[in-house]
């Protein structure tokens, strides 16, 4: 125990030393390919499992990388996108909790008690504590495993920290969005505390490094120290290019020249992040980890247009079922892909990653885990069929019910009313109110023309029911509900099959207790023993309920219950 403490000192010892010499972005270091000068490239055994290496970025839009035609500069994503595979049918969730859940689950948010809004810093609530997530069935499979960036599947207790959950390191946010140098994060006026964790301790010495800087340092020195005879699993979600829209300023004079205020902060902020991108790749190879590496690079969500995003020509945008929402920036690249410098067509969803990770691995998942995910791997190395035909978008009960619908609308099988989202082979169905349904074209100019955007608005939808052929239409500009009955029917069919299945919604009320000011004036765990234990409580007497039993709770517990019960409704209409 004594010798294991030694060791975890010294190698924070280590990275903390390491980030007083460290030369952020020098292009001198910056390799381009494997085996130029200066950059060692000892050959990795063939039966070693591949070190893996998964970037997420925050926000980034559909249209915000170079190869699909952006103005903002990414010629590192560009190069390992063109010499891997990208990924041109995937999909992700259209906000950042959910993506995260599904990816560290590899199961929908039906099946998580996750499917309404985000968790908020002040809800007593995490990724469910009884599933077992990637990093720690990579664990099993002999992986060291490590997490740099924003976390966001709550923290209320330790348990449900990242190193709790997997994972033998972090550096990161706890929440959603944090000051990018200050690491101060407010969830409503007079609500602010600090968020920058070193494992489970505070991370208050870090303050004041970009963090798109510091979580490249971080994983450059995590390479560092670390053998490449042993597998080595890397989570690196950045903050970027989440709000608040911030950027070293070496960044935003590349784009002086850019109109638009907001888009030409976001754009200095994805050229930092395709930079630090770059680093790290440049680190993997100078260690000796890249010829048996696979990265995966993904977006969570789509972009947010009225912060500089774009997810142009397709239609909506961050925090929507349509395709501008949902649609995911993705690639892989490997010196292990049998097919390389291509593009995949194949449907691959972010919960396909779990089971396909886990196989890769040399571990085992499957549907008998209660996945919903798919190993997808053969379709993004050799080219074969995804086994994937449909997936479901969601299907959240407490979002707002929209006006127009109606369970009569939906063949007396589905409340059209609510908010749902589903594709099964080539069509897509929405119903309920799926978000905004705009068009919005790259914002360039100082003062967008109110006349552009009235173009493309659909403000007044007097309709609750969606159909498109998004193989064939996949900007949805042609709504073909009207004339395939036979198909909205069939895929509302689906959505009762999957309700079926669903777990209720966990959303509870927000607790004061979570607030900085009770704890050191950080963002952290909070929850008291009494409270864990009420936890513990409901979710034993959850469990045992068809089998009729039942525990006592104190006076003060009853309370809290029913008090979070009733702000449940109240809090999905405030967010």
């Amino acid at each position: 125990m004594a010798m294991h403490a030694l060791t975890g000192l010294s190698l924070v010892s280590l990275l903390s030393l390491g980030y007083l010499s460290w030369d952020w972005a020098k292009p001198s270091l910056v390799a381009d390919e494997p085996g130029e000068a200066g950059v060692e490239q000892p050959s990795a055994a063939p039966s070693q499992p591949p070190h893996i290496i998964f970037i997420l970025t925050d926000d980034q839009g559909y249209h915000d990388v170079g190869y699909h035609g952006s103005d903002i500069e990414t010629p590192t994503l560009d190069r390992l996108a063109a010499e891997g595979v990208k990924l041109e049918n995937y999909y992700i969730q259209p906000i950042c909790t959910p993506s995260r859940s599904q990816l560290l689950t590899g199961r929908y948010q039906i099946h998580t008690g996750l499917q309404h809004s985000i968790i908020r810093p002040r809800q007593p609530n995490c990724l469910p504590l009884d599933q077992v997530t990637l990093p720690q069935k990579l664990q099993e499979a002999g992986y060291s495993t490590h997490m740099v960036g924003k976390w966001h599947l709550g923290f209320y207790r330790k348990e449900c920290l990242p190193t709790r959950r997997g994972f033998d390191t972090f550096l990161g946010s706890l929440t959603g969005n944090v000051d990018y140098y200050t690491y101060d994060n407010c969830d409503g006026p007079g609500v602010c505390g600090f968020d920058l964790h070193e494992g489970e301790s505070v991370a208050w010495g870090l303050s004041g490094q970009y963090s798109t800087m510091l979580y490249a340092q971080r994983v450059s020195h995590i390479l560092a120290s670390h053998s490449p005879r042993r597998p080595l699993f890397l989570y690196v979600a950045f903050q970027a290019v989440h709000t608040p829209l911030q950027s070293p300023r070496e960044y935003l004079y590349r784009y002086r020249a850019m109109g638009n205020v907001a888009r030409r902060k976001y754009a200095a902020m994805v050229t930092c992040m395709d930079e630090a991108v770059r680093n790290i790749t440049w680190a993997l190879k100078r260690y000796g980890f890249y010829n048996n590496s696979v990265i995966i690079f993904s977006s969570d969500n789509g972009g947010q247009t009225f912060s500089g995003g774009s997810n142009w020509p397709l239609r909506g945008r961050k925090g929507t079922y349509w395709e501008g929402g949902v649609r995911g920036l993705g690639f892989v690249h490997s010196p292990l892909l049998k097919r390389k410098r291509r593009t995949s067509r194949a449907l691959v969803h972010i919960t396909d990653w779990y089971p396909t990770l886990v196989g890769l691995a040399g571990g085992t998942a499957s549907v008998a885990d209660g996945l919903d995910g798919y190993d997808v791997w053969p379709a993004i190395s050799e080219g074969r069929a995804s086994p994937r035909t449909e997936i479901l978008h969601n299907i959240d009960p407490l979002y707002n019910h929209a006006r127009h619908g109606s369970l009569e609308a939906g063949f007396g099988i589905w409340n059209t009313a609510v908010q749902a989202a589903i594709r099964v082979g080539e069509w897509k169905l929405l119903t309920g109110d799926p978000g905004y349904g705009d068009w919005i074209p790259p914002q360039t100019l100082a003062a967008f023309p109110g006349s552009w955007w009235n173009l493309e608005r659909m403000a007044s939808a007097r309709q609750a029911v969606w159909l498109f052929n998004i193989s064939a239409d996949p900007y949805e500009r042609e709504d073909l509900a009207g004339q395939r009955p036979d198909v909205v029917r069939a895929l509302l069919a689906r959505l009762v099959d999957y309700n079926r299945t669903a777990i209720p919604v966990r959303y509870p009320a927000e607790n004061p207790r979570a607030h900085p000011d009770f704890n050191g004036g950080a963002w952290g765990p909070w929850a008291s023993d009494e409270e864990e234990e009420e936890e513990e409580e409901e979710a034993g007497r959850a469990r045992s309920f068809s089998r009729g039993r039942r525990k006592k709770k104190c006076k003060i517990c009853k309370l809290r219950s029913f008090f979070r019960k009733l702000n449940t409704r109240l809090m999905s209409q405030r967010i």
